[in-house]
């Protein structure tokens, strides 16, 4: 058997594919990094990495080897977790779902379900794309737009789509052209652009808004404001909360911060969706078990919650 700390170090040089951003991850020097791959790469009689410079990529028997140890890895640390579980009275649940649902969904109603269930502890792990986990993660729930995702998963339908334009009232004041289509569609607008994000979810961006109500997008005027693109919705969301343009709200995520007063809809309309659902899909094997039942009903009780809030009226 190879040394367990050169196989450490081997991980997270082909982790980062450079020693020094290695050797920071695992507190060590660059030195003992490269004496660690040197070592390894002698005890198999074989090189794992091509050197370029101060990069350094894998050669095929180092992505061979690279592949086995890092699952090697996530299976003892999931392993030491289960058997440190074992002597503790808290349950574990592990949560995969969008960044986006995450911040703004989950994380402020979490404090409430910590508070009704003192003894269970939630691991959250985000991600845009569903069908690429890292091997050896197997979440317990999934909170995605697709049902049974994999083998072994069922799913509980939780909501459809509500999508429709907010801003601050602060912008709405400063802006009132907004308050019209087509005042809206010449002003600042912040688009979520499909850019790396999950393929088993449609995308609806301001283009395909405006064509629910007949309005072409491009039909912007020459001196309308620009039209910022980016692939991530919590930076479009901290854009509109600074005053800086009107984005597409998806109202199971926008809903408390107009609720609050931080949001309003400067425009009635309203793109519904019935068809697309987001749901809660969950592992066979959790079925029964006590964590996951309190998690699923405390879930259902919020999102029937939101159900009955009024959106913004058509």
């Amino acid at each position: 058997m190879p040394s367990l700390r050169a196989v450490r170090s081997f991980v997270a040089a082909a982790k980062y594919q450079n020693f020094t951003r290695a050797a920071e991850a695992l507190c060590v020097t660059q030195a003992a990094i490269s004496r660690q791959i040197r070592e390894l790469e002698a005890s198999l009689g074989i090189e794992l990495f091509k050197r370029s410079g101060r990069a350094v990529v894998l050669t095929e028997a180092g992505a061979i080897f690279y592949d086995a140890a890092y699952l090697s890895f996530v299976n003892i640390a999931q392993a030491a977790e289960r058997v440190q579980g074992l002597g503790s009275s808290k349950k574990m649940l592990t949560i995969c779902c969008t960044p986006a649902f995450s911040a703004l969904w989950l994380s402020r109603r979490l404090p409430a379900f910590f508070t009704a269930n003192p003894d269970v502890d939630l691991n959250v792990v985000t991600t845009e794309n569903f069908l690429q986990m890292e091997p050896g993660v197997s979440p317990d729930i999934f909170i995605n737009k697709v049902a049974d995702p994999r083998e072994g998963y069922h799913s509980i339908p939780l909501f459809h789509d509500l999508i429709y334009p907010i801003c601050t009232p602060e912008y709405l004041r400063q802006h009132p052209e907004v308050a019209s289509l087509e005042g809206l569609r010449d002003s600042v607008l912040l688009n979520l652009s499909p850019y790396g994000r999950s393929q088993v979810a449609e995308h609806l961006d301001w283009n395909v808004w405006f064509s629910f109500f007949k309005i072409g997008a491009n039909a912007r005027v020459d001196d309308s404001y620009h039209l910022f693109n980016a692939n991530d919705y919590n930076m479009l969301i901290q854009m509109v909360l600074n005053n800086q343009g009107v984005t597409l709200g998806w109202h199971h995520l926008v809903a408390p911060l107009l609720a609050d007063g931080r949001l309003v809809a400067p425009v009635t309309p309203v793109v519904e969706l019935k068809e697309k659902l987001h749901y809660l899909t969950y592992a066979d094997n959790k079925t029964n078990n006590e964590a996951f039942c309190l998690f699923r009903n405390w879930m259902l009780a919020c999102v029937e919650e939101e159900l009955t809030a009024v959106p913004p009226a058509e």
